[in-house]
């Protein structure tokens, strides 16, 4: 990716928090003022006390210095930090959790290039605040209300490396961990040089799988482009068949979207992985979430149990209120997150590893038959720069153009019809439109996102 100029750096701030390109439009005078206008918010949710926040980062080389940034930042308006270090952000969620404190924050880009780094805040339950509280955010660090405290006010910095201990001890309770040890089962896993390589080695200990692990020191110096993606994963691929693998994983940079291969090499993607999770956990009647950008394999999955399938905007904190309100069993998005309530309300890689991993010592067959007896579908993604004035006419101009289609607008657009969908929207993450078509077959999928770009003028 090209590094654009100082002046067309995207900051991109929304409910998924805070991304730049770092020295552009990500510096350590922005990151430090964030951070303020978050500690400054949560001093108004807690008003007793001077406010705790976890913080932790992913493993890209700009994590120190936005590290630091974010410290002074949160010190600077009275926050009492601990920090933990290379941390998942998941991890993080449940360090939050774990240590009663008020608020967490990750220094993380997820999936983006090295050039990217940012921040996202989470609340005392581990969940990324929801649209409105991320706003409350946003427009303090725009009209920079900022509340600065003096000397006598300022609270210590704590360090804290119980990440790997805390977050296994998390899932294992919550899954048949002497059925996995009792599979013998192998593993192939990706870290991409990212946060998870400890607490991700950590819980494999913990249930006996042997483990080829690629790419697991936390250096981001990324061995291939960060996103778990088919084109990104040819190694993992040839290495699962190698090494006798019952099954490859693949992590982004901070472990919270997890893509899989299966046994033959055969790249399944993080479409499926909700599906699988989904269909290994979900009981008569209980009730699936999944944003609108997720496969229809999930809606077949719950019908298959007489459960059902809540859509909500992208966006994990839009998927957790939506869990929540519902009582979803469990929930994600397509992109390979998994949220499951007994662990946390953020997506987690390593508890998508663990499912898997149950359902292959339960159901003691290979992973491509259990994949071959799922529901698919063709599932097809696009991206292109953003144009605000496009932005706006979305609606009117789909539901002129595709006047037969069911429309949900809870997030950008999202036309369906009995045999395919396509949903198009401005992403929370960096600055491009977002087109996603699925269908029964690739030539529909394809002809439909070919009719969604003709009907936008692209």
């Amino acid at each position: 990716m090209t590094s654009p100029t100082a002046s067309a750096a995207p900051l991109m701030l929304s409910v998924s928090g805070a991304r730049g390109i770092v020295g552009q439009s990500l510096t350590p005078t922005m990151i430090a003022r964030y951070a303020a206008a978050v500690g400054s918010w949560l001093r108004e949710q807690v008003a007793d006390r001077p406010p705790h926040v976890v913080l932790g980062r992913d493993s890209r080389p700009s994590g120190p210095l936005c590290e630091h940034a974010a410290i002074a930042g949160l010190l600077g308006v009275g926050c009492r930090v601990t920090c933990l270090g290379v941390a998942t952000t998941p991890g993080v969620a449940i360090m939050t959790q774990h240590l009663g404190a008020d608020g967490g924050m990750v220094i993380t880009a997820s999936h983006n290039p090295i050039i990217w780094n940012g921040i996202k805040t989470l609340r005392h339950d581990g969940v990324a605040p929801p649209p409105d509280q991320a706003k409350q955010i946003i427009d303090r660090f725009h009209d920079d209300r900022i509340d600065y405290v003096d000397v006598e006010s300022l609270q210590p910095v704590a360090y804290n490396d119980d990440t790997p201990r805390v977050h296994r001890d998390a899932i294992l309770p919550h899954i048949d961990a002497s059925a996995i040890r009792n599979a013998k089962l192998k593993v192939v896993v990706d870290g991409v040089h990212g946060a998870g390589g400890m607490e991700t080695a950590a819980m494999l200990e913990a249930l006996g799988v042997a483990c080829v692990h690629k790419y697991a020191d936390p250096t981001g110096r990324f061995p291939h482009p960060p996103e778990p993606t088919a084109e990104h994963l040819t190694e993992l691929c040839e290495l699962v068949p190698t090494h006798g693998a019952a099954v490859g994983f693949a992590q982004d940079p901070d472990a919270d979207r997890l893509a899989i291969v299966d046994e033959q090499g055969r790249y399944i993607g993080e479409e499926y992985t909700l599906a699988l999770c989904a269909r290994h956990v979900l009981k008569a009647g209980q009730v699936a979430a999944a944003n609108l950008s997720t496969s229809r394999m999930l809606d077949d999955v719950a019908a298959a149990v007489d459960g059902r399938v809540v859509r909500t905007p992208v966006g994990e904190a839009n998927v957790a209120a939506g869990m929540q309100q519902y009582q979803a069993s469990i929930g994600g998005e397509g992109n390979g997150g998994i949220i499951l309530p007994k662990v946390s309300y953020v997506r987690d890689s390593l508890v998508g590893i663990a499912l898997v991993l149950e359902m292959l010592a339960k159901r003691q067959k290979p992973l491509s038959e259990i994949v071959a007896e799922t529901p698919s579908y063709a599932i097809l993604k696009d991206k292109v720069p953003v144009d605000p004035e496009l932005v706006k006419k979305l609606g009117p101009t789909l539901r002129g153009a595709f006047a037969d289609a069911q429309v949900d607008d809870q997030d950008g657009v999202r036309l369906d019809w009995a045999d395919r969908w396509v949903h198009v929207r401005p992403s929370n993450t960096e600055p491009i439109l977002r087109l996603i078509a699925e269908a029964r077959d690739d030539d529909t999928a394809q002809a439909l996102l070919a009719q969604t770009r003709e009907a936008l003028g692209l």
